[in-house]
């Protein structure tokens, strides 16, 4: 399945959390609970530069994410298996970050204390290589 299905498109605009995987420097996994933006080709999420997850992503990029709802018979997710690029300042990372703020309105707002993304955080994107699904109907 391709991660610009528009049942997976859906499926994650309804989606605030998504699971971020990690791969630690003695090979453990660390997951994470993260907010986030998607789009037809990749997710975003921030997160504060001295994290163990940015530090285990510079060393090592590859990931997984999961975002599921549902209970026993009625389960939905997606899962996606990819690799995160940093993005250095730029208009486009400016651009998403106004478009978190909007998503996370007032929430992110008051962690950042202003509408600027602080000095200490990343961002990055997550370009998926693998893209699994289930319950989303076919």
């Amino acid at each position: 399945m391709r991660f610009d299905d528009p049942r997976i498109q859906r499926f994650l605009a309804t989606k605030e959390v998504i699971v971020l995987a990690t791969v630690g420097a003695d090979g453990a996994p660390l997951a994470t609970p993260m907010w986030f933006l998607h789009d037809d080709s990749t997710l975003t999420l921030i997160s504060v530069e001295a994290t163990q997850k940015v530090r285990n992503l510079r060393r090592d990029p590859r990931l997984y994410v999961v975002a599921e709802s549902g209970t026993r018979g009625d389960v939905r997710g997606v899962a996606v298996r990819g690799r995160a690029e940093f993005l250095a300042d730029s208009t486009e990372r400016r651009a998403l970050a106004a478009r978190l703020l909007d998503k996370y309105h007032p929430d992110l707002e008051g962690l950042w204390g202003g509408r600027a993304m602080p000095r200490n955080r990343v961002m990055f994107r997550i370009v998926p290589e693998r893209v699994h699904t289930w319950g989303l109907g076919g």
